[in-house]
């Protein structure tokens, strides 16, 4: 390697949390089979990155300087990537830092009465600080915060709701006292399907799950083989539940039918959608039916290696995932002969670092590979060429946990479910302004009328001002408009879309304004830059829509609205991916389903 490396020296402390990821090994490191990782070890570049910050606070540039001699990257690749994360720092950073989410759930739930408390009273001193930060997952438990510690035994920590006292306190180093998740709203209703373990059983006993059916679906498959197991996918009809709604039979079907080899198994837990949760609930509280699930997939797809890519700010769901991979390879429900069916398939876990676009299917693969999580053109496809170059399967944790009761009941019976263009069980987060936030399973068909009454209703009574379908990508509705069934079909009839399944609620106290404006700052915040149309369109629609909700227009407020239908056309019509694609979705329906810059509506 004829590069010039960075003259800068790691101390001790960082030299020992960096060599403790990477280990001596450079074959295994990181990994339980070498096979496919043969070509360099840049794919240990994310991990390597949040080890030194995990050990100091940030990362230095003797820590940069360290990894980029270990893993053989250049130091301005390594720089690259390491910008690119919001959770990531390269300017010095007290080892204690608590992120305070400002988005749009926990305003709601009086986030910014708690910031604005912070910013009289707390300042970073006493080797801490503390951040504003996007949508953390917790909208269920509103206003949020995630709290890192670094150190020799690093520590995060996701909880809320979260008062001003108990900020402080965790920056001042105290003990806060345990914080147990709240249980699905619907937990032990035994008509669930999905949630029907969550909140009943102990995530973290491989027995108990053995005890409420667990691993009668992977037994199942190998009864029917990998492609009876496809066979039956198909006949379900299941569609991708992450928003794209692709018939994941068909995605299975193509990976296995692929000679390249090895193929690749992606487990999409990046769901950083502001309002998005139902991930979350699953992996934390029924982590063995993520790993199950996965092993059936791999096993119909022919996939040795999978990854769970996990957002970074969800530590609860890392370690309760580590846990069930462990105790699954324990009993040989993992490793080089699965179940004693020769079946080879193990499972490592990925974590992100606070990058919405990497929820995106191939900013995925540039993630795990070590670049900058930019996506990538299509085609070729990820299930041509994916991660490494080879075969993927890509699924969202919901997405794969259908995939257990499809075998247990049979595709046709899952297909009797819904209707028939909208099969199964759906998973909806609903927060904001009801009173009982949570995540609620109905089958497709279900209205918003009676999802919001599953939530309690709108909170203290008050009136539903607009509801956002489908996180910040997605669309508003009225508050009128509570017959809309919850199906694709219905959405696309109601012009909205179901996206993740974020049904997020606001009374007529809440400042849409406001909202419209975070909103817009998030997407130019968390566009990755690549292309122009979005790299520019979501910098320019948030100057636009900065100028109509102060009312200093530039010529009028329809001149305005003119161009921001412009700019939102634009980058529809030209972005790489669907964060350029669905940025103006929000805004567009507040002003043409809302009326909200019509004549005396602006506050």
């Amino acid at each position: 390697m004829d590069l010039r490396q960075l003259e800068a020296e790691p101390t001790a402390e960082e030299r020992e949390a960096i060599d403790a990821r990477l280990g001596d090994d450079p074959e295994r490191a990181g990994t339980h089979f070498a096979a496919g990782f043969r070509r360099g070890r840049r794919h240990l570049l994310l991990p390597a990155l949040q080890a030194a910050q995990a050990g100091v606070g940030f990362i230095s540039e003797g820590a940069l300087g360290y990894i980029c001699k270990r893993l053989e990257v250049p130091p301005a690749d390594a720089h690259g990537v390491a910008t690119f994360y919001a959770l990531l720092s390269l300017e010095p950073r007290p080892r204690r830092v608590l992120h305070v989410c400002d988005d749009i759930a926990c305003r709601c739930r009086g986030a910014n009465e708690l910031i604005a408390d912070l910013e009289r009273t707390t300042g970073d001193e006493n080797g801490a600080a503390w951040l504003r930060s996007p949508c953390l997952g917790l909208c269920d438990q509103a206003p949020a915060a995630f709290l890192t510690v670094a150190g020799r035994s690093p520590a995060e920590r996701l909880f809320g709701p979260v008062t001003a006292e108990q900020a402080r306190a965790a920056l001042a180093g105290e003990t806060l006292p345990e914080m147990r998740r709240q249980r699905p709203p619907q937990a032990g209703d035994p008509s669930l399907r999905l949630l029907k373990r969550v909140g009943v059983i102990d995530p973290g006993s491989l027995d108990d799950y053995l005890a409420h059916g667990g691993y009668l679906a992977l037994r199942r498959a190998f009864e029917i083989g990998a492609e009876g197991v496809i066979r039956e996918v198909l006949d379900s009809k299941l569609t991708g539940r992450g928003g794209a709604a692709f018939p994941t039979g068909r995605k299975w079907d193509a990976v296995a039918r692929q000679p390249a080899q090895p193929h690749y198994l992606i487990c999409n837990a990046d769901e950083s959608e502001p309002g998005t949760f139902k991930d979350r609930v699953l992996m934390e509280g029924d982590p063995f039916a993520v790993v199950e699930s996965m092993t059936v997939c791999a096993y119909a797809t022919g996939c040795e290696q999978g990854f769970v890519y996990v957002r970074g700010e969800y530590p609860l769901a890392v370690e309760r995932l580590q846990g069930a991979i462990d105790a699954a390879r324990a009993r040989d429900l993992l490793g080089g002969d699965v179940m004693g069916r020769g079946v080879r398939f193990d499972v490592e876990i990925r974590k992100g670092a606070g990058a919405y676009i990497c929820g995106e299917e191939t900013a995925i693969f540039n993630s795990i590979e070590g670049f900058r999580g930019e996506p990538r053109n299509k085609p070729p496809f990820p299930v041509e060429s994916g991660l490494f170059g080879k075969p993927t399967v890509v699924n969202n944790v919901e997405t794969l946990v259908n995939v257990l009761g499809i075998l247990l009941e049979g595709g046709s019976a899952y297909a009797r479910i819904g209707t028939p263009q909208s099969t199964g069980p759906k998973l909806f987060c609903v927060c904001g302004c009801v009173e009982r936030p949570g995540v609620y399973e109905v089958e497709f068909g279900a209205t918003l009328r009676d999802l919001l009454a599953l939530a309690g209703g709108v909170a203290r009574g008050r009136k539903a001002q607009a509801i956002l379908l489908g996180g910040a990508a997605g669309v508003f509705v009225r508050g009128d408009e509570l017959d809309i069934p919850l199906t694709f079909e219905g959405a696309r009839a109601a012009q909205v879309t179901l996206g993740s399944g974020v049904v997020m609620v606001f009374d007529d106290s809440v400042d849409l304004p406001s909202v419209l404006l975070r909103i817009a700052a998030f997407f130019r915040d968390e566009s990755c830059g690549q292309c122009v149309p979005c790299r520019v369109g979501t910098v320019r629609q948030e100057e636009a829509l900065h100028r109509i909700v102060t009312r200093r227009p530039r010529g009028s407020t329809a001149a305005e609205l003119a161009l921001l239908d412009e700019i939102g056309r634009a980058m529809k019509d030209a972005s790489i991916c669907g964060l350029g694609q669905t940025a103006y979705g929000a805004i567009e329906s507040a002003a043409r389903r809302l009326r909200l810059f019509e004549e005396g509506k602006l506050r």
